[in-house]
């Protein structure tokens, strides 16, 4: 089935009722989540004022599926410093490095997928636990690029350097972060003089 050129528009009604218009029926959370799985793009609009509130309710989605019983998928630690990121100088790098961190990590899914495979084939689990070990890792020191203190009991300079081993997309993206730390270091000592 070939997919629309524009996403699917839904109407999201003061009686918190959600309106696919291209099917012509009402849904549910649950359907927009399946609709995301299935790949499909669609934008929710508020029936009355016309704006787009797509943010919140793909928000919506996100918390009622982390209350569903075996289905978190975001660690405490991760919203607490997700959290900490708002109205913080660091805020607007943010979204950006976690499109290219899920990016990276969805082009991995097809060789994670096969690895699996292949450790059921072998009749073992430490391939699996070995790329989930290499995973957190490597999101941990990404991550400590933007907090490299945050972590209980992290020293100053072990941080930096898990933090120096990040490649390609991140590489650019810690080069931009020095850069601004540097404008924000001028600007900080400019309000001093």
């Amino acid at each position: 089935m070939a997919k629309p050129e524009e996403p699917i528009t839904i109407k999201k009604y003061a009686n918190r009722r959600l309106y696919n218009t291209g099917t012509s029926t009402y849904v549910t959370l649950e359907d927009l989540a399946v609709m995301v799985k299935k790949g499909e793009d669609f934008i929710v609009h508020d029936a009355k004022t016309g704006e787009d509130i797509t943010r919140s309710v793909l928000t919506q989605i996100i918390f009622e599926q982390e209350n569903k019983e075996g289905q978190n998928l975001l660690p405490i630690n991760f919203l607490r410093q997700l959290i900490r990121f708002y109205g913080d100088s660091m805020q607007m790098m943010v979204p950006r490095y976690l499109e290219v961190s899920i990016d990276s990590l969805t082009r991995e899914q097809e060789k994670f997928r096969g690895q699996i495979s292949q450790a059921f084939g072998m009749g073992g689990f430490g391939a699996i636990e070995d790329q989930v070990r290499r995973n957190m890792e490597m999101f941990e020191r990404t991550f400590a690029m933007f907090a490299p203190f945050a972590r209980a009991g992290t020293q100053p300079g072990e941080a930096d350097k898990a933090a120096a081993k990040p490649a390609g997309e991140f590489d650019d993206l810690k080069r931009q972060m020095e850069e601004m730390q540097k404008r924000l270091d001028r600007l900080s000592d400019k309000d001093k003089t």
